[in-house]
């Protein structure tokens, strides 16, 4: 029943990738961000798909098991509350620039903001080498999930073969587009499933007044495991959010400047309905499923879910696994293949002359070979990949500055830039060796994760390299700060 219920779900992904496919106008642009076509609904939906991934719901569920409902307060309601912001500030602004210079990624902005050949390079080795780990705890993740709820029926290579395999075919053949309509739909399945299995296993334990009456009251008390150090320490995290390739390449798909309403207003909705019960099924665990030790706890909902369940949801709960995973691999790896043809192939012309159909054929090459090479190295890695995802998200946040000054502060210029960018290289070179055994580290033992150190001393190298060097070019400033507009990014639309 499993296995049926995981190909039928396979089938439809890849129904929707063809689907998209039906549509694409044979442009690099519309490969790459579906000639900037995607209306509110799905923008909202691809946005939140490509940011949620499976290991933050089963993640939210371990963590909860041992910290209670505070896990909500420390990772839900940061992101609730900070991505919105960064959508407002930062996502509309740079779909504008993006839209008014023709840029499909991050490194032609930043290259062309900071007038910066080298600068984009340094750039575009950080933001590679920082989302490899995401592709391989996807891949990895995905395999040995499945292989744990289908009792080895579906083995980890198998799992994970699949996964890349329906990925490669979608992305390859229909591009951003049907990334974006796959990510809908899979947004949606994740989205709703999460409810359902609250409710079936929610009446299985016997209903919410039993369960609560045995759960240990500190788990039921947010105040009495919040600390407030820890609780800023986890608001920086959500900042990577504005560095994310894959995240900057949805923004420019948007169709206008009011496309962004939906996910600035209802991302915090679309949170809370995938991590309340998450965290709320986390807590539940610890009744039903008492004694697991450290990370023994982020299968705590695998386990209710075969103990309280009916063999389909164990079935649903696979898709849904598959759906998370998905629809942030299919972005990431759409994004390297993006950067790679625009920022390597064509900037640097490996070729005289490259035609729209020969730009479309290099970006699905990288998609391949990245895919490929993701699940090749998913065969040989450990799990501690895993710990490495976590350091991943601290060198995201961390290059913050550096996006926020490009959009924001005219007085920016290139050394500024390459002081922050290499600050952030040293200092989490220098805490991840410190860290990468210790559990839950922290700066000194003060509670302070060397995310909010890296981010501090990363803004500082901005602000003071940017001051202690000549000044920017003013037709450079012009022609990002343009005088004669009150918003320098108001364009018609």
């Amino acid at each position: 029943m499993t296995i049926t219920i995981v190909f039928t779900y396979l089938i439809l992904v890849l129904s929707i990738g063809v689907l998209g496919h039906k549509f694409f106008r044979g442009t690099g642009e519309d490969y790459f961000i579906a000639s900037r076509s995607i209306g509110s609904f799905v923008l909202l939906m691809s946005l939140f798909s490509t940011h949620m991934t499976a290991f933050s719901i089963l993640g939210a569920s371990g963590q909860a098991y041992h910290q209670g409902v505070s896990v909500f307060g420390l990772m839900a309601s940061s992101s609730a509350l900070v991505v919105p912001v960064i959508f407002f500030f930062v996502g509309t602004r740079l779909w504008s620039i993006g839209k008014q210079y023709g840029y499909l990624t991050q490194v032609q902005y930043f290259r062309e903001r900071w007038n910066s050949d080298s600068l984009g390079l340094l750039i575009f080795i950080i933001l590679v080498l920082l989302i490899i780990p995401y592709l391989l705890i996807g891949v990895m993740g995905g395999g040995d999930t499945l292989a744990k709820i289908t009792n080895d029926q579906i083995p980890k290579w198998l799992g994970s073969l699949l996964i890349c395999a329906v990925v490669v075919i979608y992305v390859c053949y229909g591009g951003m587009r049907s990334t974006a309509w796959a990510n809908t739909f899979q947004a949606l399945v994740f989205m709703i499933l999460g409810g359902v299995t609250f409710i079936l296993i929610t009446r299985k334990m016997g209903g919410v007044p039993s369960i609560t009456e045995k759960i240990n009251i500190d788990l039921l008390i947010p105040a009495h495991r919040l600390n407030p150090i820890q609780f800023i320490s986890y608001t920086c995290i959500p900042l990577s959010t504005a560095m994310f390739p894959h995240m900057f390449m949805h923004w420019l798909t948007a169709k206008h400047i009011d496309t962004f309403r939906f996910p600035i207003i209802f991302y915090p909705v679309c949170i809370a309905i995938v991590w309340v019960p998450s965290v709320i099924l986390g807590v539940f665990g610890s009744v039903a499923i008492p004694g697991l030790q450290g990370a023994e706890a982020n299968s705590v909902l695998i386990q209710m879910i075969k103990r309280y369940s009916p063999d389909f949801l164990v079935g649903l709960l696979a898709a849904g696994i598959f759906a998370a995973i998905m629809s942030s691999l299919d972005s990431q790896s759409l994004s390297i293949g993006n950067m790679f043809t625009h920022d390597i192939v064509i900037h640097y012309r490996f070729f005289d002359q490259i035609s729209e159909k020969q730009r479309v054929l290099i970006g699905r090459l990288f998609v391949f070979i990245v895919l490929s090479l993701t699940y090749i190295l998913s065969l040989v890695s450990t799990s501690s990949i895993f710990k490495l995802g976590v350091w991943s998200f601290t060198g995201f946040a961390s290059l913050f500055p550096v996006v926020i000054a490009a959009v924001f502060w005219k007085r920016s210029n290139k050394f500024g830039a390459f002081s922050s960018a290499l600050s952030v290289i040293v200092l989490w070179t220098y805490f991840f060796f410190r860290g990468w055994q210790v559990p839950n580290y922290t700066v000194a033992n003060t509670g302070i994760m060397p995310v909010v150190f890296i981010l501090a001393v990363s803004t500082i190298a901005m602000i003071g390299g940017s001051l202690m060097t000549r000044p920017p070019d003013p037709d450079l400033i012009n022609k990002f700060f343009p005088p004669d507009t009150r918003d320098p990014y108001s364009i018609k639309t």
